[in-house]
């Protein structure tokens, strides 16, 4: 019996021929990534060794990634002696991939791992936070993990007791229509599947339109593929991989791509036809409550956000800037832009995209998760309405319970910013 793309690393990172959904492994972890909440698994680590006398080191200084960027600059007086004791822990450790708040290889960290070049094909990639499927785009394996699993991780290098996940396919043909992207995609197919119909599942993409896409596009799709509660979205890795890898991420390494064997078996296989989707968009308060942005339009919208680890790319801001060069964004509606990293903000702003935007009225913000998370900055206010191109909209998600998020593609958002409501991009022929 052959295997997914899943089944192959795990099978790997375990050390066997073959394994097969459901069968439990202990795989070897190749990165262990971390945010500001390493503060967390540092005392779950700590905890480990108690009354053992023996030092807690971690497995593998070079293996571990800890990026500041979920409260960055720090918000409170707390946020900030967490960050001081975890770079106490980074510089005690010799932790060698640490990313401090700096605009100097400073971002969000699903951003900073693929363009630092730490993930590659193959590799099984944990994270202490649930978006870490994004790097599925590179051909890995990535998984979300709490605080005490990352401890183990810390300590052991593997994981444990880990059941081996089924996977379904997603085949993606065809051509997108005008003004529709991989963002429509990945919405459609969460509206397909509901919040809940991947769960502990791999989605696995595959089709011409997965493959014409860029790997920023493929960062997208994976990125909320954990919308729809899959463990992992993986696209298999192709020349697409091995071109941002060695051009963008300066990777030199031979690097071996994973791809599923002919009579892997699937749990399901979706079909897609990506020249039949609208623009699409979230309605509150659920990531799958999904449907074609003419069942919103017209909804007066009071904030509009571009950018986090879904939609902060240099494309991203690109898309946006050609929308809202020469105009302004409509009285009324605050626009608010933040790139997933400060290498990206250092692009746009050479490349003039940061002038386009702030001269239509966009606030620009440092690369970082606050604003998505609701944390300290960007809070709506009661009542209040966001579209967004970040990846949830529950309630209070941007800090405020009593206000709603709408989430859409950067082109129906900055569209939308120049009319004050929730409007078809297709309308101005984006």
């Amino acid at each position: 019996m052959g295997m997914t793309v899943a089944e192959k690393i795990l099978a790997r990172a375990s050390g066997v021929a073959h394994v097969a959904a459901g069968e439990v492994v202990e795989p070897a972890v190749d990165l262990a990534m971390s945010h500001e909440n390493a503060a967390l698994v540092m005392n779950q680590f700590a905890q480990i060794y108690e009354g053992t006398g023996l030092e807690a080191r971690v497995w593998d200084p070079d293996k571990i990634a800890i990026v500041f960027d979920h409260r960055v600059p720090a918000e409170t007086a707390k946020t900030a002696t967490n960050q001081k004791k975890v770079r106490e822990f980074v510089a005690a450790q010799g932790i060698t991939k640490f990313h401090d708040i700096s605009a100097d290889g400073g971002g969000i960290c699903h951003q900073i791992l693929p363009e630092s070049g730490y993930v590659r094909p193959g590799m099984v990639v944990v994270g202490t936070d649930s978006h870490t499927s994004t790097h599925g785009a590179l051909g890995a394996m990535a998984i979300g993990v709490g605080a005490t699993d990352m401890a183990g991780v810390w300590a052991l290098g593997r994981m444990v007791n880990v059941e081996v996940p089924g996977s379904i396919k997603v085949v993606a043909d065809g051509e997108f229509g005008p003004s529709v992207g991989p963002k429509d995609l990945i919405l459609y197919l969460i509206g397909m599947l509901s919040a809940e119909g991947a769960n502990f599942r791999v989605i696995e993409f595959h089709g011409r339109a997965v493959r014409g896409m860029s790997l920023s596009g493929r960062l997208v799709v994976c990125n909320m593929s954990v919308e729809a509660g899959a463990t992992c979205g993986i696209v298999p890795a192709d020349d697409e991989t091995v071109r941002y890898l060695r051009e963008e991420a300066g990777v030199v390494d031979p690097m071996e791509a994973v791809s599923p064997d002919g009579d892997a078996v699937y749990e399901e296989t979706l079909e897609i036809d990506v020249s039949r989707i609208e623009p699409q968009v979230a309605r509150p308060h659920t990531v799958d409550n999904v449907g074609p942005v003419g069942d919103v339009e017209g909804t007066r919208i009071d904030q509009v956000v571009i950018g986090s680890c879904t939609n902060g790319r240099l494309d991203d801001l690109e898309t946006a800037a050609a929308v809202l060069r020469g105009n302004r964004v409509a009285k009324g509606t605050r626009m608010l832009v933040f790139p997933a990293s400060w290498r990206i903000y250092k692009e746009a702003l050479a490349r003039g995209i940061i002038a386009d935007l702030v001269g239509a009225g966009a606030i620009i913000m440092n690369p970082g998760c606050g604003c998505c998370l609701g944390v300290h900055q960007g809070a709506l206010g009661d009542g209040e309405v966001a579209l967004a191109t970040t990846n949830r909209n529950f309630k209070g998600r941007m800090g405020n319970p009593d206000a709603s998020v709408y989430l859409a593609s950067p082109l129906t958002a900055a569209v939308s910013a120049l009319h004050g409501a929730i409007t078809d991009p297709r309308k101005e022929g984006g």
